[in-house]
């Protein structure tokens, strides 16, 4: 399995991303009830798989870092990247620096489980080659881990930060419901807890996308003779915080 190029950058430095604007943050009420239970039975498995590492002293974020050598900023861990070759999801874990985070792990889908009618957006000014065909690769959403493999946030990227296809914001939220890796490497909790993440928070991981999407369109709207998806002061388009606990707590009360 070939990893994903990561290209190196001013990613998360001091956590200066823009927040993701209110408007694109649905709130509780929103949804309706069998939608917050779904989110609720999302939360309570990542919590789950949480409390059955730390019961003996373990954390996701250990669990794909372990015999991985001495932890390089920018490398890809584990080495080669976590790949299920049934539903075509992948993820690896890095870090650009220790300031503000310990690192965080990128959730991709590759080709062979996209669902049908996605297509890559149609950009013709492109100064780099976007994987295409069977190689055709779409981010989905990346999830910031502090230094005790604690999640503290969500972000979305400008394509070259992961060397992907970019797919339009609304092709990428049909993608989110496959993202699973169904076997025990490197770890059973770390993927199963990757999976619920993506399930919990997926109504503001669905904002995230629709507002890269528009940060995007804007830049192309600005510099219409420019590649803006290799431009390297646009990497994060936005950063949401995140705490799983006062999620789970206030689905808890809401249904």
């Amino acid at each position: 399995m070939i990893a994903v190029d990561t290209a190196s950058g001013p990613l998360l430095a001091g956590l200066t991303a823009p927040p993701l604007p209110s408007y694109y943050l649905p709130a509780l009420h929103e949804f309706d009830l069998p939608t917050r239970r779904e989110l609720l039975d999302a939360g309570r498995e990542a919590l789950g798989c949480r409390r059955v590492l730390a019961k003996v002293g373990l954390n996701v974020v250990g669990e794909v870092l372990r015999g991985q050598g001495e932890f390089v900023e920018i490398e890809h861990y584990p080495q080669d990247d976590v790949f299920d070759a049934d539903t075509h999801a992948q993820y690896y874990y890095h870090a650009h620096r220790g300031d503000a985070e310990h690192g965080h792990f990128h959730t991709f889908l590759r080709a062979g489980g996209m669902p049908a009618g996605v297509a890559p957006f149609a950009f013709h000014a492109a100064t780099e080659p976007w994987p295409a065909g069977d190689e055709a690769i779409s981010h989905l959403v990346a999830i910031s881990m502090d230094a005790w493999g604690e999640p503290i946030g969500l972000f979305a990227t400008n394509r070259w930060v992961t060397g992907e296809t970019w797919y339009p914001a609304e092709d990428v939220i049909r993608m989110l419901g496959r993202f699973e890796i169904d076997h025990a490497w490197p770890s059973w909790p770390a993927n199963r807890w990757l999976g619920a993440m993506l399930r919990l928070y997926r109504p503001w991981i669905e904002g995230l996308l629709r507002h890269r999407d528009a940060v995007i369109a804007a830049r192309l709207r600005a510099r219409p003779d420019e590649d803006v998806f290799e431009d390297r002061a646009l990497d994060i388009t936005a950063y949401l915080p995140v705490s799983v606990e006062r999620l789970v707590a206030a689905l808890s009360e809401a249904t």
